[in-house]
């Protein structure tokens, strides 16, 4: 199974980034993820008629995966602009045909409710774009504590636990939605 990870987060030491990168390393037997690199894609703009080269990757990264898992940093109460803006070049395919249907994963560090938030705004992002977000477990991180190194990397065992029974539900979860 073809695992596609997208991080709303730009920073190389994002904590988010770092649930993405920690879900990368304990990928379930038989599945494999990748993280998307948003870093050059530009925002979504109507009047590009020709897609920059980062979209082109992104969108092949999409169309080739078989479920998604979203790194949902929150700011100022709501979705990343990173993240939203990989939705909307993602959307405007014909049909929505590289979102619609898949199955999601949602994980998230920030402070005090850990992207709780956002993860909220994002699952009605996802109602439109027709994705299937996993309804448990949920990841939720306070980016602001001891549970992420100075690199970003997630260092906490309960946390890490979360996300493999998260990684472990999202696979079964991909496995039904396409039967």
């Amino acid at each position: 199974m073809n695992i596609l990870a997208i991080g709303g987060s730009l920073r190389k030491k994002s904590t988010n980034l770092g649930l993405l990168r920690y879900a990368q390393a304990h990928a379930p037997a038989g599945s494999s993820i990748t993280i998307a690199d948003l870093s050059a894609v530009p925002f979504y703009n109507a009047d590009i008629t020709e897609k920059p080269e980062a979209v082109k990757q992104l969108l092949q990264q999409i169309e080739a995966a078989d479920a998604l898992i979203f790194g949902c940093p929150e700011y100022n109460y709501s979705i990343a602009p990173a993240l939203k803006n990989a939705l909307d070049w993602a959307s405007r395919e014909p049909d929505n045909k590289l979102l619609s249907g898949k199955a999601v994963a949602i994980m998230g560090a920030g402070g005090g409710m850990g992207t709780s938030r956002a993860q909220y705004h994002l699952r009605q992002v996802c109602v439109y774009l027709n994705l299937h977000p996993l309804n448990r477990p949920e990841v939720f991180a306070n980016a602001f504590t001891n549970s992420f190194d100075n690199d970003g990397n997630l260092v906490d065992e309960k946390i890490q636990g979360n996300i493999n029974n998260q990684l472990t539900a999202l696979v079964e979860w991909a496995r039904q939605l396409k039967k």
